[in-house]
């Protein structure tokens, strides 16, 4: 984790977030702070053998840099997750047969969801970035099970095809975690600590 002082005398800074994900644009709304979205616009291609843990780190603080490129006032939060099947990285399946694929080799397995968290606010000279993992056990899935979650699910934009805060909690036999929001994909303990060290008066 790196950062840099920032105090803010006058008004806190804009609020952005670096995501064009629905699902960390609820968490976030947790917090009741003000904020904006903008598209990152990254290249999430991995690179070759890069392990899942570096691909989420690299992309989260790619993100965070990209929005904060065209922001440099705002504090920018970047987030990315990676599904880590030993070792091998699961991303969004984007269709119904990469997910029954991803779902089919996770069955009755464990899976490190691999959530990073980059704060940056080019102005203020300030970079903070973390991981959490989150370790999931699958069940034993059957292929029934499985067509019957993705038919009501969906959770095609998904890493690994799973969408715990949904039916895709019925997939699982135990989490085992610090911070239960970032199998959802956007850690919010780690973020209002971030934010808070970044000058955003979160509960001020």
């Amino acid at each position: 984790m790196t950062s840099s002082a920032a105090t803010y005398a006058t008004s806190p800074p804009p609020l952005i977030l670096g995501s064009t994900s629905r699902y960390r644009r609820e968490l976030l709304e947790r917090l009741q702070l003000p904020f904006e979205v903008h598209a990152p616009q990254v290249d999430e291609t991995p690179r070759a053998g890069e392990p899942p843990e570096n691909l989420a780190r690299r992309l989260a603080l790619a993100k965070a840099r990209a929005v904060a490129s065209r922001y440099p006032q705002a504090v920018v939060i970047g987030s990315d997750q990676v599904a880590d099947l030993e070792g091998e990285p699961l991303g969004k399946p984007g269709t119904h047969e990469r997910a029954v694929e991803q779902l089919r080799r996770m069955r009755g397995r464990t899976v490190i969801f691999q959530t990073a968290l980059s704060v940056v606010c080019l102005a203020r000279g300030f970079e903070m970035s973390d991981l959490a993992a989150v370790k999931v056990r699958f069940r034993a899935l059957s292929d029934t099970e499985i067509e019957t979650y993705l038919r009501h699910e969906e959770p095609y934009d998904c890493a690994g095809s799973a969408k715990s805060e949904g039916l895709g909690i019925a997939l699982l036999e135990s989490i085992d975690n610090d911070d239960p929001t970032a199998l959802v994909g956007l850690p919010l303990i780690r973020t209002a600590r971030m934010l808070r060290a970044a000058g955003l008066p979160v509960l001020g």
